[in-house]
């Protein structure tokens, strides 16, 4: 496995406990019983197989720096075999390793396997499809926010590092470049966290030319990148900062941000102009799209490509070539495909959406499929047996 990045801390509400006493508290009570009830009977040596049922990248680190914290604690070791390196594409249904050991010490631990397993697994995927459909843009990961507590943040940072890793090594892609908190900077190889303002700012300056004043003051060795859709006034404001500050411009260190909202369209667009823009930029983009959704990527209101075109075209009708754009607002794997379509000048992609979308694509599955040495598996799973290789 890759080791670019320490792990950081581990966020585990559960953190200041024993594993032991996570583990009773968070695992199912079914497998609770059945460790008693084998406990009481007789242990065995078994063997699990865990796969997911969709296409994933396997991403495992946390999972296994958890696992070997448990081992520690109870004095016991387990067999391991990782089918795939960090970072490998693995078909639905296709173990990802083979857990073997005493069935009394596994039965309670397959819960936070799981948990800690499937969602990066499927993140590190949607991450690898972003960065190799807008290979040339920057991919800054914005998701902290949307997450589901600190575990899940820390799942998810992670996860975009390995894809980000994969597609870089695959397609020469820039991939992620950092991320916005500094609990989870050290996945993408830094100290601390990137970002610059939120609308808050822009709301408590009064203007975005204010906001952009003030961070420049507070900052002033530090690239800037200022929020220019709080006024709906994308173009006007873009081009107010960027005259009030000409020669970051030149110098490559500001960055438009737009982050327009679905219910609205970028200043001066409507969807007939739109589609104008998208004809003159990108004709052949139009015909590209299959569904309602991705129609809406490429000339709806939002962050669409034509919103990032027209952007572009002012910046450099008005000398500001140097300018660079940051888009933000729902980039997932859907959008990003479009917005390689329609060749959208982006410079960076603010994004947290590649979490799954559909939460229940990220649920690992494990199996026995060995007691003592006898195969057996339920009706229905018996190709793990098959991709055992017997």
């Amino acid at each position: 496995m890759s080791d670019k990045g320490a792990t950081p801390a581990i966020f585990d509400a559960c953190v200041v406990e024993s594993y032991d006493k996570q583990v009773e508290r968070w695992t199912d009570q079914y497998f609770k019983r059945t460790k008693k009830i084998v406990g009481m009977f007789g242990d065995k040596r078994v063997t699990y197989a865990i796969f997911m049922r969709r296409p994933v990248m396997f991403a495992p680190r946390l999972m296994l720096a958890w696992l070997e914290q448990v081992q520690v604690e109870r004095g016991i070791t387990f067999d391991l075999k990782l089918l795939h390196k960090e970072g490998d594409s693995v078909g639905a249904g296709q173990p990802l390793l083979y857990l073997s050991g005493s069935f009394e010490q596994l039965a309670d631990l397959e819960t936070l396997i799981l948990q800690k397993l499937g969602p990066p697994c499927v993140a590190a995927y949607n991450a690898y499809l972003m960065c190799c459909d807008l290979p040339k843009v920057s991919f800054l990961a914005m998701d902290g926010r949307h997450c589901a507590g600190l575990e899940m943040a820390e799942q998810m940072a992670y996860a975009a590092s390995v894809g980000s890793e994969r597609a870089k090594q695959e397609m020469g892609a820039v991939g992620f470049i950092g991320n916005a908190t500094d609990a989870t900077a050290p996945y993408f190889g830094r100290e601390t966290g990137l970002g610059t303002m939120p609308h808050a700012l822009i709301g408590y300056a009064g203007s975005t030319l204010k906001a952009a004043q003030m961070y420049h003051e507070a900052f002033p060795d530090e690239p800037m990148t200022v929020l220019v859709d709080y006024f709906a006034q994308e173009i006007t404001d873009s081009l107010e900062v960027c005259q009030a500050f000409p020669e970051m411009v030149e110098a490559g260190r500001l960055a438009l941000r737009i982050d327009t909202p679905g219910g609205r369209y970028l200043e001066g667009l409507d969807s007939y102009r739109s589609y104008e823009v998208l004809q003159a930029k990108v004709p052949d983009s139009i015909q590209g799209y299959r569904t309602e959704e991705e129609l809406n990527y490429l000339v709806g209101q939002g962050t669409s490509a034509a919103a990032i075109h027209a952007l572009r075209a002012a910046l450099d009708d008005a000398g500001f070539a140097k300018a660079k754009i940051v888009a933000s607002s729902g980039f997932g794997p859907a959008k990003c495909r479009m917005m390689r379509l329609a060749q959208a000048p982006i410079n960076v992609v603010g994004s947290g959406s590649y979490l799954p979308t559909r939460w229940t694509e990220t649920y690992a599955t494990a199996d026995i499929i060995d007691y003592d040495g006898v195969e057996r598996v339920k009706v229905g799973r018996e190709f793990l047996l098959r991709s055992r290789g017997r």
